[in-house]
């Protein structure tokens, strides 16, 4: 599960969904047709030997390795948090930028790796891999890290876990895929520092994302969600916060294992949080003269901090969730944190 990238599914992010579709597309059609795979192998040889130049374009775009375009796509999907927040043209700067850079440090490196270890790199693995590589460098910077819970008592499990875990994965796919990933981990450094002003040389220009936005954003758009439950159907507000922490509860908390069974599993995956720990007493509430529940609603007045509403609105979310969270999890911004995260 992806813990930092908020709710609401692709929801402003038309380009992440894009890149997503037509890349994953791309990559099934090449399964199913072979024999057209060759024209998008990444050779380093046929790019500088017999200057096939057209080859950094096609194999630098889609992934011939089914597992390589999955991770890939599942790290797009987590990193589109970026795209809500800086927007759709920023964002794509970032990628062009980065993508120019890796080009550039992939013969650098193949270089610099036949000079030392006398071995020549002759092909590197296809696929929109480096840009994504180094997306990991404003994820790592400017992301919150929050504790989720601890596993056996030390190994601490954050928000960000899972993620490293997927980028992991997609490193040790291949022979020469650490070669991408510190070639995208070096360029996503160097754009993101504006190491000499890099982000006013490589950007999207504006022409291009107002053409973007009329003729593509139409088609990879995303409709914003709604509530599930509306309310005026015999749950009120409050009702409908405490089903969604229970099932939020359901989802992290490992159930316990069969009485039969050695290992005592809620032992060594604790419970995320302990419900009524720091709630206040409830007061009573005068009945209600409709069939609707009577329960007082959760904190609505309680005071929310300001730090943390900015902290979850500078994660993508709205203020308004943000203060419904905060209110629904007493004011516990990591599982204010979490609520969002799968809501």
């Amino acid at each position: 599960m992806f813990t930092t990238t908020g709710s609401r599914g692709l929801y402003k992010a038309p380009l992440s969904k894009g890149l997503l579709l037509v890349l994953n597309g791309l990559t099934v059609m090449l399964t199913l047709l072979p024999q057209y795979q060759e024209l998008f192998v990444y050779n380093l040889q046929a790019v500088t030997l017999h200057h096939q130049v057209w080859r950094l374009l096609c194999g630098r775009l889609v992934c011939l390795d089914v597992k390589d375009s999955f991770c890939s796509s599942l790290l797009i999907y987590n990193f589109r948090i970026f795209e809500r927040r800086f927007g759709s043209r920023k964002f794509a700067s970032f990628l062009l930028g980065t993508w120019c850079l890796s080009a550039l440090m992939d013969f650098l490196l193949a270089q610099a790796f036949q000079n030392l270890f006398d071995y020549e790199v002759e092909e590197l693995p296809s696929g929109l891999l480096a840009p994504v590589f180094s997306l990991f460098v404003p994820f790592y910077l400017s992301i919150p890290r929050m504790p989720v819970t601890q596993v056996l008592g030390h190994i601490h499990i954050t928000n960000k876990s899972l993620v490293y875990v997927v980028g992991l994965q997609l490193l040790t796919s291949s022979p020469f895929m650490w070669l991408l990933a510190l070639s995208g981990l070096i360029s996503g450094g160097l754009y993101h520092s504006d190491f000499l002003r890099l982000q006013k040389i490589l950007f999207v220009p504006s022409w291009v994302s107002r053409a973007g936005r009329f003729i593509l954003e139409p088609l990879f758009s995303s409709s914003q969600p709604t509530n599930e439950t509306p309310l005026g159907m015999g749950a009120t507000l409050d009702i409908q916060r405490q089903q969604r922490m229970d099932i939020l509860d359901q989802q992290y908390v490992v159930k316990q294992s069969d009485r039969s069974g050695l290992l005592q599993w809620t032992r060594l995956f604790p419970s995320l949080r302990h419900r009524g720990q720091n709630r206040p007493p409830m007061q009573p509430h005068p009945q209600a003269h409709t069939h609707q529940s009577t329960q007082q609603p959760l904190l609505d007045n309680s005071p929310v901090a300001e730090e943390q509403v900015a902290r979850l609105v500078e994660m993508g979310f709205s203020r308004t969730d943000a203060l419904e969270a905060l209110r629904a999890s007493n004011n516990d911004i990591n599982m204010a944190t979490n609520f969002l995260l799968q809501h």
